[in-house]
């Protein structure tokens, strides 16, 4: 089983290429028509979809670390830091979650990267 993912706009275009030419099923919230939708509304939105949303904004992860200590269900975060890793790392570690993991294994979790 894989992981979909839902990219944030804080996410660069770049990094969801690559992913997708590795065979990686990735959604940008600009083609969700989401580009100005509120956090808390885009981790309902992936919750409903049931993907892993991606981002590097600290304030989105603050909001689902209040999700974690609430007891609020969501899909589960995958939280980039792209000043610690190189974009092909991050890619790296992805494309890793993507293909190789399962979606239950993000669900109402917050996953670091970069992995070290």
């Amino acid at each position: 089983m894989a992981v979909p993912l839902y990219f944030d706009v804080h996410v660069p275009l770049a990094i969801a290429n690559q992913l997708r030419l590795r065979g990686a099923d990735v959604l940008r919230a600009q083609e969700d028509h989401a580009a100005r939708t509120p956090d808390e509304i885009i981790l309902v939105r992936v919750t409903a979809l049931q993907r892993a949303v991606v981002t590097f904004d600290h304030r989105f992860r603050a909001h689902a670390e209040d999700c974690v200590r609430d007891g609020i269900p969501f899909a589960g975060l995958i939280f980039a830091d792209i000043n610690s890793a190189s974009v092909g790392k991050l890619v790296s570690d992805l494309q890793l979650i993507a293909l190789a993991g399962e979606a239950v294994d993000c669900r109402n979790r917050i996953i670091w990267l970069p992995w070290r």
